[in-house]
């Protein structure tokens, strides 16, 4: 069932407020528009990159019906936090797995993280959690954000590491999406955030050689004050 139907028929009706990720899965809140609902972007946990109950507590309104909290890069988001949240104000609380999710492979992906958590030096690795299966492994870059970071992947690339930037932009910047709002951790997340690979056919050569290009580099960039 799609976004569209799932909130249909969770009772989702025009002009209610259905709070959504900004960090990614844009397809999320247009679904919600799609509905006539509106809508209404809440903060991201810096750890985890899913929502923050405390952020989606902030913006509940009395015209608010339902959450719709994403699992993000293979970690899941704090659902016992939100549905109380949910309880506390009477809200529909609904979960989505990202769209690609593949728990095949997760083990080694998680070998693969472990190794990388133990040995890289010049990047913030990601917080370990129960469960994680690593469909992303997401690094943020130290510096002054997006220049550093995007300087950052295009040095890792030159050296024949592939990387990718998982976000490009909040959600609420896009075309037919654009609010007046500002996210400081979604913002944050947007600029530093890097995906290193850890798919299954990589070999503990490939691993040692991405290692050896990120610290060759970190130790270059450093926290802004």
């Amino acid at each position: 069932m799609g976004t569209v139907e799932t909130l249909k028929s969770a009772g989702v009706r025009a002009g209610d407020e259905v709070v959504v990720p900004a960090y990614g899965n844009a397809e999320v809140a247009r679904a919600v528009v799609e509905l006539g609902a509106v809508p209404v972007f809440a903060d991201l946990e810096g750890d985890s990159y899913c929502l923050d109950p405390a952020a989606v507590s902030d913006v509940v309104t009395s015209q608010t019906a339902a959450v719709v909290a994403i699992h993000r890069f293979g970690r899941r988001a704090d659902v016992g936090w939100i549905r109380e949240v949910g309880q506390r104000h009477g809200l529909l609380v609904l979960t989505q797995e990202e769209p690609g999710a593949d728990p095949a492979g997760a083990e080694l992906r998680r070998a693969h993280a472990s190794y990388l958590d133990a040995r890289l030096s010049g990047v913030r690795t990601p917080t370990p959690a129960v469960g994680h299966t690593y469909e992303q492994y997401v690094v943020r870059v130290p510096g002054n954000g997006r220049p550093d970071r995007d300087a950052f992947a295009r040095t890792l690339r030159a050296k024949g590491v592939p990387c990718k930037v998982p976000v490009q932009a909040p959600v609420y910047r896009m075309p037919g999406l654009r609010r007046d709002v500002f996210l400081p951790q979604t913002e944050r997340a947007v600029d530093e955030t890097l995906a290193l690979p850890v798919h299954e056919g990589m070999s503990r050569r490939d691993l040692q050689k991405m290692v050896s290009a990120c610290n060759a580099l970190g130790g270059l960039l450093q926290p802004a004050f």
